[in-house]
Formats: structure tokens, sequence, C-alpha cells
């Protein structure tokens, strides 16, 4: 689950990429809606978080942008709150509008509600014996628990919510580590080679793709 936090403000970045990652959910940032848009077109995204005072384009005009590119779900995230912002934001086709200062945890299940409504939200997934406890945390083979270090566990999960879809190196080391992490693609090799160790027999569902990356592949 990809979800874009874009914000000029880098304190409520980092205070909503952690409510959001311990919802096990993976969070790209963004300071200004030029950055967003790039992203969006590089990524998957399933909801973005948007504000809407921001340099260089605000959030008006970022929504306007990501419009004309796809119906993904968005909550405006802003300190105007009079009814007139509301209404042109919902008029623009926003999902939820959130006014600043906010509770991080009404944030998330404002998040949760418009992920579930847009079925996006998993909590298990199956395949044979292997399952995946998306709410706990947790993945056993033939009902017995498998030991995933947390990246192992973000890896796993990143590749089933992009089932088929061939991965670079690049990608899941912005995706998993963060665009400000500076390993190279060593690390993510080194990952996968763990994480198709733990999964023994269902090593085979991650696929090198040569010259790009990885893809998970039932």
């Amino acid at each position: 689950m990809n979800i874009l936090v874009v914000d000029d403000e880098k304190l409520i970045r980092s205070v909503i990429k952690d409510y959001l990652e311990n919802e096990n959910m993976n969070v790209l940032e963004a300071e200004n809606g030029l950055e967003a848009l790039r992203i969006f077109k590089e990524e998957k995204i399933d909801l973005i978080i948007l504000d809407i005072m921001m340099p260089k384009m605000d959030g008006y005009e970022t929504l306007k942008e990501i419009r004309k590119l796809a119906e993904t779900p968005v909550i405006m995230l802003t300190a105007m709150k009079e009814e007139i912002d509301k209404l042109h934001s919902f008029d623009m086709g926003v999902d939820d509008y959130v006014t600043k200062p906010f509770s991080p945890r009404e944030l998330i299940a404002r998040v949760k509600a418009i992920l579930k409504r847009n079925g996006k939200i998993k909590e298990l997934y199956t395949y044979k014996t292997l399952e995946v406890d998306y709410k706990g945390r947790k993945v056993t083979i033939d009902n017995k628990e498998i030991e995933l270090t947390p990246k192992e566990y973000e890896i796993l999960t990143y590749f089933i919510d992009n089932k088929g879809i061939a991965l670079s190196r690049e990608q899941l080391l912005n995706v998993i580590w963060g665009y400000d992490f500076y390993g190279d693609d060593r690390t993510v090799d080194t990952h996968i080679k763990m994480l198709r160790h733990s999964l023994g027999e269902y090593r085979d569902l991650i696929k090198t793709v040569r010259a790009v990356g990885y893809k998970y592949d039932e």
C-alpha cells in the first residue's frame, strides 16, 4: 500500500509517516506539488494526502494535474477552514478534507476508511500454504510462522501488492528504505536473497527480471 504525503512542513510529513507505517503502509514524501507529480508518475500510488498551501505548485493545481492522469483517492490537508474552501476542494474531486491542527489518529482512520471503501486494504493474503496476515504482520507456511526482519516483511508485502509488475532496484530502495537512503543496489539484492531463503519452497515466487530488478509472480 503506497501513500504519498505532500506537505512543505517536514515535521508534519514525519508525524503522518510514523502513523501510516505503524499501519503497515509504505509512505512516499514530497514537499511541493511538482515533486509530488514526479513521484506520482513514477510510482503506483494508492492514496494521496495533499496540503493546499505549498511553494512552486499549490494543492489545487497539483490535484488538477493528478486528475488528468487518474482518480486516485485524495485527502486535502490544510489550515484553511472556510466552508467555501472545502466546497471548492470537493468540487475538484477530493475524497476527504482535514483541517490543521489535526489528530493523526483521526487522519489515519479517514485514510483506512477510504482505502477500505476502494477495496485497497487487505487483511490476509494466501497462496497455497503461504499466508500473510497484514494486520498481525505475520507470515506462515504450512501453519508455521516464519521469522522475517521488518525490511524483509515490507519487501514481501510490497511485492504482493504489486504482483506481476517488474520493480527496479532503485524503486525498491526508494519505497522500502526511503529517498534519503544512501545505500546501493547490493542492499536490495542482499535482502532479496535473505527473503528467498526464508520463504523456502516459495522462494521462486520472487523472480529476477534481467536488467530491471525483481517481480512477484504466482
